[in-house]
């Protein structure tokens, strides 16, 4: 089989990757494992990156994880995960290990909080036409996609400066969204507690959005961080698009087979 056209410096990262004893792959899901789309419940993993990351899973020694800033519930439903991937939600508020969900348990001022972030997102939204509220656990957000950008812009100003003063809402601003948390957590923090439950010895990381660069600040030396897109950011390889994920996964999934003969002979029997 042919290997996937990979530019050569990323190829060579991959090979590096690859014959390391204990790897952990996460990846963030919009923009990278799925194509963006014009609403959230429409996304879908492109079928070569899902089925090279349950692939990947399969190999000894290797872990898979999505670190998205989705809920638990709604990853799980547009990403229909292989049981064996790991997944953090909302930006590292939520987790599920082995098949077990870890929820958010919020005190009584971070649900006061919590209602009071949805009263602010829900006025704003009512006045800003194709702008909508997606409820998480711990959070909120703002989407603005579908709106003409000065009233997406306007929107965004204004829920901002409506919780200027809370120091109990943590907001985010992504592609299209403003993300409000009552729980401090990011994909960064995500990606440390994934590599100590793993303890890999190496780490990719791919992601296309601004809060993303929380988990390529929080690679260390060996790994590999991938943004997808333009944008300033702090990953040291940079891919035009999910396809070429894609690509780097399935050439990925050629490597690390390479290193792992149980692996090889699994597949022949």
């Amino acid at each position: 089989m042919a290997r996937p056209e990979v530019p050569a410096e990323l190829r060579g990262a991959l090979e590096r990757l690859a014959a390391v004893d204990r790897l952990l792959v996460a990846l963030d899901f919009d923009g990278v494992v799925a194509p963006i789309v014009e609403r959230a419940e429409q996304a879908r993993p492109l079928p070569q990156t899902a089925a090279a990351v349950a692939e990947l899973a399969g190999i000894p020694g290797t872990w898979t994880a999505y670190v998205s800033g989705r809920s638990l519930a709604s990853l799980s439903d547009v990403a229909s995960p292989d049981p064996r991937t790991l997944l953090i939600g909302s930006h590292g508020a939520e987790i599920r290990l082995d098949g077990q969900e870890h929820p958010v348990a919020l005190d009584e001022d971070q649900r006061r909080a919590l209602e009071a972030l949805h009263a602010t997102f829900a006025q704003v939204a009512a006045h800003a036409p194709g702008t909508w509220v997606e409820e998480k656990p711990a959070g909120r957000v703002l989407h603005t996609r579908q709106a003409d950008d000065d009233v997406a812009e306007a929107a965004v100003g204004a829920a901002r400066e409506r919780l200027a003063e809370r120091g109990d809402i943590y907001l985010k601003t992504g592609k299209r969204v403003l993300e409000g948390s009552v729980v401090h957590a990011t994909k960064g923090e995500g990606i440390a507690f994934l590599r100590q439950v793993t303890e890999a010895d190496a780490v990719l990381f791919a992601g296309d959005d601004v809060t993303d660069e929380d988990g390529f600040l929080a690679l260390e030396e060996g790994d590999v961080g991938i943004k997808v897109g333009d944008g300033d950011t702090a990953a040291s390889f940079r891919v035009r698009e999910p396809g070429d994920i894609a690509d780097a996964m399935a050439l990925l999934v050629l490597l690390r087979g390479a290193h792992r003969p149980e692996h090889r002979a699994e597949k022949a029997t």
